[in-house]
C-alpha cells in the first residue's frame, strides 16, 4: 500500500510539472515529465498486479506501454499524430481485451446507448474539419468508445469495485481524447492542454489501479 501511495504521489508531481511546462516552459521539462508520469503509472500497474498477475494485468500493462509510445510520438517537435494515434488505438484494443477477459464481450443497451449518442455528437462536430484525417479519426473514435462501453459492461456484469474504477478511467479517457480532438480539429482554446492532460493522466491511473491483485 505504501508503494502505491508513493507512486501515486510521483504521478501527481510529474503530471503537474508537465502541465506547467506545457504553458510556461521550458520545453525540456515537457520531454522529461510527460514520460515520467506515464512510467510512474506503469510501475503502479506492475506493482498492484503482483504477486499473481492475470491476463487482465498483462493486457493493462501492455496497453500502458503502448500509451507511453503514443505519449512520445505526440510530444515530438515534428507532427507525429498518426503514429501517436496508432499507438493509442493499439492500447485501447488491449484494454478491450482486458475488460472482456473472463466475462466475454458484453452487450446491453443501457451501457451502449450513451456511447453511441456521444459518438454521433462528436462526429457531427468534427466531421467538417477532419479532411483526409476523417477515416483514421473515426476509426480511433469507434475503438475508444467500444473500450469505454466494454469497461461499463464488465462493471455491470461483475459489480466489482475494481471494475467500476476501470469504468471511471475509461470515461475520463474518452473525455480527454474528445478535448484533444476538439482543440486540434475544431477550435483551439487555452485550457485545452490542462483539461486534456488532467483527465488523461487520471484515466490511466484509474485503469492501472484496476489491475490491483485480482
Amino acid at each position: 500500500m505504501l508503494l502505491i501511495v508513493i507512486l501515486t504521489l510521483a504521478t501527481v508531481v510529474a503530471a503537474s510539472l508537465h502541465i506547467r511546462a506545457e504553458y510556461r516552459g521550458p520545453q525540456h521539462h515537457v520531454y522529461t515529465f510527460k514520460p515520467l508520469t506515464t512510467i510512474s503509472i506503469i510501475l503502479l500497474a506492475l506493482h498492484v498486479g503482483t504477486p499473481d498477475p492475470t491476463f487482465y494485468t498483462y493486457a493493462i500493462i501492455a496497453g500502458l506501454v503502448c500509451s507511453f509510445a503514443g505519449d512520445i510520438f505526440l510530444m515530438l517537435p515534428s507532427d507525429q499524430f498518426i503514429p501517436g494515434l496508432v499507438s493509442f488505438l493499439v492500447a485501447h484494443l488491449l484494454y478491450i481485451a482486458a475488460f472482456t477477459s473472463g466475462t466475454g464481450f458484453g452487450f446491453s443497451w443501457w451501457a451502449l446507448a450513451p456511447w453511441v449518442v456521444f459518438g454521433i455528437i462528436m462526429f457531427r462536430m468534427l466531421s467538417p474539419h477532419l479532411g483526409k484525417m476523417k477515416f483514421p479519426v473515426v476509426l480511433y473514435m469507434a475503438v475508444i468508445l467500444v473500450m469505454a462501453w466494454q469497461a461499463w459492461e464488465r462493471w455491470g456484469f461483475t459489480g466489482q469495485p475494481l471494475a467500476l474504477i476501470a469504468s471511471l478511467g475509461a470515461v475520463l479517457f474518452v473525455v480527454s481524447d474528445a478535448i484533444l480532438a476538439l482543440n486540434r480539429f475544431r477550435a483551439q482554446f487555452k485550457t485545452a492542454r490542462l483539461l486534456n492532460l488532467t483527465t488523461y493522466f487520471a484515466a490511466q491511473w484509474l485503469i492501472a489501479l484496476s489491475a490491483l491483485s485480482r
